[in-house]
């Protein structure tokens, strides 16, 4: 599965260095070359000459050794790598890189490289979750860094918590996965519409519901994880995307939708997952309405159907449409699939259990234009995603 891949394994001071030897050794056998950089903390955990036998390379452990080298190789060893995997990565490590230091060959390659950067975290628990480290983890993922979740169990100290290294397995599997993606939207705009729209009454209240934007938010990350050219249209939401992503954000069913209009015409796929609100208030107040005696009345109007409409302009494009229903949900979503024109319709019922708005996982149905329902367990909106995404690929390669 690694056959080939050049693979930079830092190992830091932190107790589960013990485990970087079966990680190692796992790689190897996957049929990557490894070259293993360790800091001198790391060398008080595990001994250079334990990783030199598994990697059948010399270790790097110092920036400037007393024998005579080239004096850039941590250029040379940046470019040299597929890969930069750091596993123990600990507090100082990720706080190091997350300040831009660069002071020993380790996070001097780390810097360098333009080769995926990928830590595998291991602290106490008080530490990981310390928020100084936490913002550390978001602002280096925000800048595109990758982070393979710690566990939860015993710790070294005696703690119980989040902060065990995830297993030599687990780590590989991310790493395979990782260095394996599919690029197969290269070339391709996609446009995605997440979260919900809000819809003033005055001053201080809006219509609205509880759709936080995670399903939309993962669709645009596999999307431009597989090479397309992304744009995605958000309601309100404390999400954050990928710095490569055209994010644009809008609060209103009529912002979303001239949004969606305007950049239409230069994609090639739409996937609308918005909870867009159907109804708005006919007359927004400019102040906050008082409380009063008597019953306040709303009159509602109707709010524009964006994915109808886009359907009318649709042509080559793929259209792909979620919808929410608490009963007949595959009868419903049919004739919603049928009257939008959309190519694939994703119908999820948010009374089961783990399913619908304000959860990480989901239960759907997919359903295509020829009335054929794929029903899918529980699994997370990342794996979802996925799917969705891999439906979408084959309709655009017809």
């Amino acid at each position: 599965m690694l056959k080939g891949k050049k693979i930079i394994l830092g190992i830091t001071g932190g107790i589960a260095a013990y485990k970087s030897a079966e990680l190692c050794r796992r790689l190897k056998k996957s049929g990557a070359e490894v070259q293993v950089i360790m800091t001198q903390s790391g060398m008080k955990f595990i001994t250079p000459l334990t990783m030199e036998c598994l990697s059948e390379k010399e270790v790097i452990t110092e920036m400037f050794p007393e024998r005579r080298m080239v004096g850039t190789r941590h250029i040379s060893l940046a470019q040299w790598a597929d890969l930069v995997l750091v596993a123990p990565a600990t507090y100082n490590l990720i706080g190091k890189i997350s300040a831009g230091l660069a002071d020993d060959i380790l996070t001097t390659v780390i810097s360098s490289t333009k080769a995926p950067v990928v830590f595998a975290p291991t602290m106490n628990v008080n530490m990981y979750e310390n928020p100084i480290c936490q913002q550390n983890i978001e602002k280096l993922r925000k800048l595109g860094y990758r982070f393979i979740e710690p566990g939860v169990g015993d710790l070294a100290c005696g703690d119980v918590g989040k902060g065990r290294m995830a297993e030599p397995e687990e780590i590989l599997n991310e790493v395979i996965k990782l260095l394996n993606e599919k690029k197969d939207l290269t070339g391709k705009s996609i446009l995605v519409t997440a979260s919900r729209t809000e819809e003033p009454i005055d001053s201080v209240r809006f219509l609205s519901n509880r759709s936080t934007g995670r399903m939309g938010f993962a669709v645009a990350e596999e999307a431009f994880s597989r090479g397309a050219k992304v744009t995605l249209i958000s309601g309100p939401s404390d999400l954050d995307c990928s710095p490569g992503i055209n994010l644009f954000k809008v609060r209103t069913a009529q912002e979303m939708y001239k949004a969606v209009k305007k950049h239409f015409a230069k994609s090639d796929a739409l996937v609308m997952t918005s909870a867009v609100s159907d109804f708005a208030p006919e007359k927004v107040s400019s102040g906050k309405i008082k409380k009063q005696e008597t019953e306040l009345s709303l009159n509602l109007k109707q709010t524009p159907d964006i994915l109808k409409e886009m359907g009318k302009q649709k042509g080559k494009k793929v259209l792909v449409g979620f919808a929410v229903e608490t009963e007949h949900e595959i009868e419903n979503a049919k004739s919603k699939l049928k009257e939008k024109n959309l190519d694939i319709i994703i119908v999820n019922n948010p009374n089961l259990k783990g399913a619908g708005f304000e959860f990480d996982t989901n239960i759907a149905t997919l359903i295509d234009r020829k009335g054929k329902a794929e029903r899918l367990p529980l699994m997370s909106k990342k794996e979802l995603a996925e799917k969705i995404i891999d439906r979408m690929v084959k309709l655009l390669n017809r």
